[in-house]
């Protein structure tokens, strides 16, 4: 095996692979690429033959490791494909199991289109002698992408979206949100404004995800509803628009998502909607950017009319008042805190269990008296435990079991 590369994604990994086949095509050089959500029994014959080029994300190779398909013995160079995820925590863990089966002669390759600086030190830790290189300035958009953004309530987003997509009359819209159970809602309801829309995020099958990817390259949606899951390194030809539906926590996020439009020069335009909850995320994204994104409105959008087709729970809730502050109980009404006003006008015990415990006590003689009873203060333990002094009905005792008696005598000195 003469290179590997790492891919932080499966989508990523397969494109990888498929560059290589494409760039290879005249040399003898043979590929294949390995990830999970599969049978890793189609996998190993193949890498078992042996090749000179392997793709793997990160848990799939391991996989191999452990079946002792792969040998990493030979690798001659290690390359990490977005690699500044691939070294925060949630796979450092990995990839230093990996490296540490690698040979030390080795050369190591980092990609990435944002690197912070924590990274970069991490990194640092892991190369010996590390050389930049720098295609472009770091954590910065493609020029070709114009850049905006609308101020837009969160329950409204929907409607816009609707919206710009009816009135461009624009397909292969990618459009970012933040999680896999609001990527799947989403794409349900665009399906019902009649849009055709699908969606791809980690807890679909490998083949529902590959299938949305297909449909959505071929031109077949109009929008692909996705997570990060697609953010990092898709490669889709000619992409009109990126939209940001909600607006990423980690700004250089916002940068690999509208990356995605705008490739190899050609030019693409990124819409952000901004809710009045994610302001601090858009003055994260400006800061990172280095410049300001234009605030637009878009033509025709009436906000109050995209209102009114809200279901009425949604639109009674936008307008109503907050609530006044409760009073405390104490202070509201001059009877017991214990007791409350019935619909009769009558005071109800809220104690009722306890009422109905104490008259169960009485019915039951198996059962031992409850110790809170109202009891002379000159009874006994021995009083207590077996009704004397004309607390259950004469000639009705019975043995108190062993383990109630046990029980109750503890607390009866306890008390």
């Amino acid at each position: 095996m003469g290179a590997r590369i790492n891919a932080r994604t499966r989508e990523l990994a397969i494109q990888v692979e498929e560059a290589v086949k494409e760039y290879g095509k005249y040399t003898n050089l043979r590929s294949t690429c390995v990830y999970g959500g599969v049978d890793i029994k189609q996998q190993l014959a193949i890498v078992r033959a042996g090749v000179e080029i392997l793709v793997a994300t990160p848990g799939r190779l391991l996989d191999h490791i452990e079946h002792k398909s792969i040998n990493l013995g030979q690798v001659e160079v290690f390359v990490l494909d977005e690699a500044d995820r691939m070294l925060d925590m949630g796979f450092i863990p990995d990839i230093k199991r990996i490296m540490a089966l690698l040979p030390k002669k080795r050369q190591n390759l980092l990609f990435s289109a944002t690197f912070s600086h924590e990274i970069k030190k991490l990194a640092d830790t892991l190369l010996n002698e590390p050389q930049l290189i720098e295609v472009a300035p770091r954590n910065t958009a493609a020029e070709g992408v114009v850049q905006s953004a609308y101020r837009c309530p969160q329950d409204l987003k929907r409607a816009l979206l609707v919206h710009i997509v009816r009135t461009r009359n624009v397909w292969q819209v990618l459009c970012f949100v933040r999680t896999k159970h609001g990527a799947s809602r989403l794409a349900r309801q665009l399906e019902k404004d009649g849009l055709a829309t699908s969606s791809i995020h980690g807890d679909k099958t490998q083949g529902a995800r590959l299938d949305a990817l297909a449909a959505f390259k071929e031109g077949r949606l109009q929008v692909l509803v996705a997570t990060d899951v697609a953010a990092r390194g898709l490669d889709i030809d000619d992409m009109p628009l990126v939209v940001n539906y909600e607006l990423p926590h980690v700004p250089e996020d916002y940068i690999h998502r509208i990356g995605r439009t705008g490739r190899a020069g050609a030019s693409g335009e990124a819409i952000s909607f901004c809710s009045p909850e994610e302001e601090k995320y858009l003055a994260d994204i400006e800061k990172l950017l280095k410049k300001k994104l234009s605030i637009v409105v878009a033509d025709g959008f009436d906000p109050g009319e995209a209102a009114a087709h809200l279901p009425r729970e949604r639109r009674e809730s936008r307008g109503k008042p907050v609530a006044a502050a409760r009073v405390p109980r104490a202070e509201s009404s001059g009877h017991d805190r214990r007791t409350v006003r019935s619909s009769a006008g009558e005071p109800a015990r809220v104690n009722e269990r306890e009422r109905d415990r104490d008259a169960a006590y009485a019915k039951n003689p198996d059962q031992p008296f409850p110790v809170n009873a109202a009891h002379g203060p000159g009874q006994t333990k021995s009083a207590l435990m077996h009704g004397a002094q004309g607390d259950r009905p004469a000639g009705k005792s019975k043995p108190v079991p062993a383990l109630l008696m046990k029980r109750r005598t503890r607390e009866v000195e306890n008390a």
